[in-house]
């Protein structure tokens, strides 16, 4: 049998298929562009509005709350090192771009975890499509958003944002279903409203677990950052693509130290506010 007919054929019927929703929803895709563009602009502008010795001041004192004195400092000689290397406009528009692809994910992401640790059911559905998205290979994500959105930050978010997304609604669920027995019990028999049991005893048992789920989409955000470059995202990801076509070895290698610096930070500073969040449900 000749698979090329098969192949040949799809292939015809994805093409068509996409041309069909561009012609029928370009409307939709550029109100979609415009929204997310517009957000992630507004994100890097209050960024960028400051010094950068403000935005590592403000590591600093965040360090100094969260984890020690020391920490704090570190965190901000870190990122004053960024702005050393040259590269200030490009860490804090990577910043901006997993921002916005992490505050879109756990906007979504959220809800449904609730929706999932509440509703079996919908969960078992559900753990499945999640599989198959950490799964596949992140750039696969920019493909059809290429098609639909063209290249920019836009396509760069939703690639990133279906990237950010499984941990947030795993863990959310997670943490929803890891209310224990005893208090859901005590709390029927106090008569508490269905509101009420959500609000008082398994948001707060939740929140150890939501906290932790926001520390990994950042982290698969930050994983999705230099992928995104190859599509005009900005910042760090477009800087190492840009230098790794041009063989500047050394403007890569600054780049990559950057994106190291900006994710240890985010990862130090969310990890131990998921720890203090666990140690106050306590």
């Amino acid at each position: 049998m000749d698979t090329s007919i098969i192949t040949d054929r799809f292939d015809t019927w994805t093409d068509d298929a996409l041309a069909w929703i561009n012609d029928n929803g370009e409307w939709l895709f550029e109100f979609i562009r415009m929204l997310l563009e517009g957000t992630y602009d507004g994100i890097l502008w209050l960024l960028q509005l400051p010094p950068f010795y403000i935005i590592a001041i403000i590591a600093a004192l965040l360090g100094w709350r969260l984890i020690n004195l020391a920490s704090g400092i570190l965190a901000a000689i870190a990122l004053i090192f960024c702005a050393v290397m040259g590269l200030w406009a490009e860490t804090m528009s990577t910043l901006a771009l997993v921002a916005t692809a992490t505050i879109l994910a756990l906007v979504v992401g959220i809800p449904v975890g609730i929706v999932a640790g509440f509703v079996p059911s919908f969960n078992r559905v559900l753990e499945p499509v999640l599989d198959l998205i950490q799964t596949l290979p992140p750039y696969i994500y920019l493909l059809p958003a290429i098609a639909l959105l063209g290249y920019g930050p836009a396509t760069a978010l939703i690639a990133t944002f279906i990237v950010a997304m499984p941990p947030a609604i795993r863990l959310t669920s997670l943490g929803i279903r890891m209310t224990p027995r005893e208090f859901i019990e005590l709390g029927q028999a106090s008569g508490l409203t269905s509101w009420q049991m959500f609000t008082k005893i398994r948001l707060p048992f939740a929140i150890p677990s939501i906290m932790a789920g926001i520390n990994q989409s950042l982290m698969m955000a930050f994983g999705m950052v230099v992928i995104a470059g190859i599509v005009g995202s900005g910042g760090l990801g477009e800087t190492i693509y840009g230098a790794v076509r041009t063989l500047d070895i050394a403007t890569s290698i600054n780049a990559a130290i950057a994106i190291v610096i900006l994710t240890m930070v985010l990862d130090r500073l969310t990890q131990s506010a998921a720890r203090r969040a666990k140690a106050g449900g306590r």
